[in-house]
């Protein structure tokens, strides 16, 4: 578990490396390109331009995603990172259009792919970047479960496929297979499409408060019926922002219990969930069970 300094500083970490990553790629593959004419390498450019404008997106919603609750946010401001990736999948969708409409346009009127070598050895260079960059973000996931940096991730694998993919279609016009590059170009534009729909649907999920899924409820009302003294749990109710995760349960508690016991009792079943799942902020309210109707007194 990351301490709340710790997950800031990775967060920002992952988004500050991911601008640098992809303005570096711009320039390289603009230089490419414009030596080139590869509808590819186009496909590529457009692609890293759009991860530039994304990947600041990230930094800015990050950013204020970070931020404390206040009196106008109670609950925080970790959906900035959501409405982050929905602007991602925004521009991914357009970058795949208009790759679609570039590579139709040569597929009509094919023409060679100029200086293809050195587009080669920008292609491996990016790759190289871009698993530097995947590892980064894999660690950060795996320590804060941000949804923003989850989103920037897999847009940033659809481009390890989309930069492989244009590897071969340059080596393959390298060696006169020039109405390839067009082709690659397509189906790179549709592959982008998707991982556009996946960033969507993940971050529409958080936003419109989706459930945890069934069998982590399952097992934070096993936790909260396993303490002393609860005679059962329900109406459990779960929801996501940024890094937090909001739980909400009702507990069964023999109606007898002084107030104070009460909640102690209440107090053990929301630190029983806590401690299996660090970014739970567990609200318990305790329902009064006689002794009569529990049949357990």
């Amino acid at each position: 578990m990351t301490t709340s300094l710790e997950h800031a500083r990775l967060l920002r970490l992952a988004t500050r490396a991911s601008v640098a990553v992809a303005c570096t790629l711009i320039i390289a593959k603009a230089i490419a390109w414009w030596l080139s004419g590869s509808v590819s390498m186009l496909a590529g450019l457009t692609d890293s331009a759009l991860d530039g404008i994304t990947s600041l997106l990230n930094l800015l919603a990050v950013h204020y995603a970070l931020r404390p609750a206040d009196d106008d946010h109670r609950y925080g401001h970790g959906k900035a990172e959501s409405l982050s990736g929905m602007a991602q999948a925004l521009f991914i969708g357009g970058s795949a259009v208009l790759i679609s409409l570039q590579a139709i346009e040569r597929l009509k009127h094919p023409e060679p792919v100029g200086a293809p070598w050195i587009s080669i050895g920008v292609i491996i260079f990016s790759l190289a970047l871009t698993v530097a960059l995947l590892m980064l973000q894999h660690r950060v996931i795996k320590a804060t479960g941000s949804n923003a940096v989850r989103a920037d991730s897999l847009h940033y694998r659809s481009d390890l496929m989309l930069n492989g993919s244009i590897l071969v279609a340059l080596v393959l016009a390298g060696f006169g297979w020039h109405s390839l590059d067009a082709w690659f170009g397509l189906g790179i534009a549709v592959y982008i499409l998707w991982s556009a729909v996946q960033i969507a649907r993940e971050s529409f999920a958080v936003l419109m408060d989706e459930e945890l899924p069934p069998d982590v409820s399952q097992h934070m009302l096993e936790l909260a019926c396993g303490v002393p003294g609860v005679l059962g749990a329900h109406d459990l109710r779960t929801r996501i922002s940024g890094n937090h995760w909001f739980v909400q349960l009702h507990l069964e508690l023999p109606g007898e219990l002084t107030l104070s016991v009460a909640h102690g009792i209440s107090d053990q079943a929301a630190d029983a969930i806590h401690a299996a799942y660090p970014r739970a902020e567990v609200l318990v309210h305790a329902d009064p069970i006689r002794a009569a109707a529990s049949g357990k007194l």
